[in-house]
């Protein structure tokens, strides 16, 4: 692979081609799941009314992810990553098509609600199982398109092109649902499946550079899950940002919100769903020309923490303009929280077990936005929809302390580790 000079080059990893195809396929997944979700959140609650059902769509999803989440991480790393990542993609197209189908209105009328309901739960059950591979090869895949001095560029482009699909996969989920409908909305989800299925055929076959193919199942977990646990400076970030989306999962709960405490419909709805994706991309976007390397770990502390003041904003506004811009601000403060985390698993993971170790974060992190999603809509059940937001907050604020008083984290600086890499490269 020809390296270009990429020193002080924010679009160092734009200079490869693959990766380019890499960000597009990353587009149209993240794009075409957070609109499904927005679409199918906001259907559920129109039969429902219940915010329960809100909660039960993240656990539906979660389950699988982490129970499949340690054995899909072994199978990554033993298998060719751009054929599991299109086998991947051809399970979410099915499941698509499966939820157009189920939000006909032919369909609706003629079965139960309960028939309906339940057979989405079960499609976002086997999204939860496609779930628990897709992170893992993605984020391996991605460290075999460019090379290792370029990876905290390439996570940041990365994360900034899942921002891009956060922000505008919530916004036109909205505006869609208001235009052409629930039903239509997720024919669009399935195009952009199909669209991320033609521009993977444009990536090459990769080697497998685990030197241990065919290790017994049980030995690679294990191994896994040692790295994770011995390495304190991934266990204690991973664990932090867990707790703040386990928390502060109040987008779970905006559709409560628009319909009954805001009160303005499902364009409002887009709106909301989107400000903290628009934040946080908009930081992203800001990294990549300001590197957050120095004092890593106390910038981690303060955004999280911040993150945690504005969902208690949020949840007390009943001011549209203020929900906004306190969920804008929050995603500034996640931005950096992502940029962050993701480089330190690139400059700390040995290419051999970033499969496992991208499961063990996607058990932490990734499917702590399920779990979020229920620990809020259960909480609203239990204790109100306001108040169940305020206690998520708070809750978040208190985790950050904890943290910055019990671990090492505020003293972590992420510069050496640059000047490593360049030095090696």
């Amino acid at each position: 692979m020809n390296q270009p000079t990429i020193k002080k080059d924010p679009y160092a990893a734009l200079r490869f081609k693959e990766f380019n195809t890499f960000l597009l396929v990353r587009f149209a997944m993240v794009f075409a799941w957070s609109m499904q979700f927005i679409v199918i959140e906001w259907e559920v609650y129109s039969l429902t009314k219940n915010p329960l059902s809100l909660g039960l769509i993240g656990l539906m999803e979660v389950i699988p992810a982490v129970g499949m989440a340690l054995f899909a991480g072994h199978i990554v790393d033993q298998r060719e990553k751009k054929g599991l990542l299109l086998k991947c993609i051809l399970g979410f197209s099915v499941i698509s098509f499966g939820l157009f189908l189920l939000t006909w209105p032919v369909v609706i009328e003629g079965y139960s609600q309960n028939t309906v309901l339940y057979s989405i739960y079960f499609l976002v059950f086997l999204g939860g199982l496609v779930r628990a591979f897709l992170g893992p090869t993605i984020f391996s895949l991605l460290s075999l398109l460019v090379p290792k001095k370029v990876y905290p560029n390439a996570a940041t482009w990365s994360s900034s092109v899942w921002q891009i699909g956060a922000v505008l996969g919530p916004a036109i989920a909205g505006f869609s649902i208001n235009w052409i409908g629930v039903h239509w909305s997720m024919c669009a989800v399935f195009g952009f499946s199909v669209l991320a299925l033609l521009a993977l055929t444009q990536i090459t076959t990769k080697p497998i550079l685990n030197p241990k193919i065919g290790e017994p199942v049980m030995d690679s977990l294990k191994e896994g899950l040692k790295f994770v646990y011995h390495n304190k400076t991934i266990l204690g970030v991973i664990s932090l940002d867990m707790f703040a989306v386990l928390f502060g999962g109040a987008v779970a709960l905006l559709p409560i919100y628009a319909q009954d405490i805001l009160k303005v419909g499902p364009e409002g709805f887009g709106v909301l769903r989107a400000a903290p994706a628009v934040g946080s991309f908009l930081m992203i976007l800001i990294s990549a020309y300001v590197p957050l390397y120095k004092k890593a770990g106390m910038k981690l502390l303060v955004a999280i923490f911040v993150f945690g003041l504005c969902i208690i904003v949020f949840g007390v506004s009943t001011i549209f303009w203020i929900s906004v811009i306190a969920l804008f601000l929050s995603g500034v403060a996640d931005g950096i929280s992502v940029v962050i985390r993701q480089t330190i698993l690139q400059l700390k993971t040995p290419d051999h077990m970033r499969g496992r170790v991208s499961s063990v974060n996607s058990m932490f992190v990734g499917s702590s936005n399920e779990l979020g999603a229920f620990e809020s809509g259960l909480a609203a059940k239990l204790m109100g929809t306001v108040t169940s937001v305020v206690f998520g907050g708070t809750m978040t604020l208190l985790t950050v302390v904890l943290t910055g008083w019990k671990t090492p984290i505020p003293q972590l600086d992420l510069q050496k580790d640059m000047d490593a890499n360049n030095d090696d490269a």
